[in-house]
C-alpha cells in the first residue's frame, strides 16, 4: 500500500498510527486528551480559525489549538483542512501545537517540543526602545 493511500486512511480514521517519513506517531482521540507528557497526536478537520488559534474536530470532540503568535509565523490554515498536530495539552486546556501536518504531508514546525517557546520573550515589537 502507498503511503499516500495509507496517509489518506490515516487521517479517515483519526485514531489509528500514523506514518510520515521517519515519524511514527500514536493518535489520541479528543475526547480522550488528558495532561500528559510532550508529543501528542491528534488528528481532524478545521472548523473555526481567528489568527492562529482554530478549532479542530476529528468526531469524538473539539479542541482548541494554539499554533503560537502570527507575528512569529502565520499559519495559513483554511475552514475544512485535514490536519494532524503534535503538541501537548497547555494549563489553560487549549492544545499547544509543536507542529501541523497537512493532508499533502508538508509540516509547518510552530516550535520545539522542549523549552519554552522561541516568541516567550515576546513580540519584538513590544520591547522597550532604549532611551538616548
Amino acid at each position: 500500500m502507498s503511503k499516500r493511500i495509507f496517509f489518506s486512511l490515516t487521517l479517515a480514521t483519526t485514531i489509528s498510527v500514523m506514518t510520515i517519513p521517519s515519524l511514527a506517531q500514536a493518535q489520541t482521540a479528543i475526547r480522550d486528551l488528558q495532561q500528559r507528557s510532550n508529543g501528542i497526536a491528534v488528528s481532524g478537520r478545521v472548523t473555526n480559525i481567528v489568527g492562529n488559534n482554530f478549532i479542530l474536530d476529528d468526531g469524538t470532540g473539539q479542541l482548541i489549538v494554539d499554533a503560537g503568535p502570527r507575528w512569529w509565523r502565520e499559519i495559513n490554515l483554511q475552514p475544512g483542512e485535514q490536519i494532524t498536530v503534535r503538541g501537548e495539552l497547555g494549563k489553560g486546556g487549549e492544545f499547544d501545537a509543536f507542529s501541523i501536518t497537512r493532508a499533502d504531508n508538508s509540516v509547518i514546525e510552530i516550535r520545539p517540543a522542549e523549552g519554552p517557546p522561541p516568541w516567550a520573550g515576546g513580540s519584538p515589537r513590544s520591547k522597550p526602545k532604549p532611551k538616548k
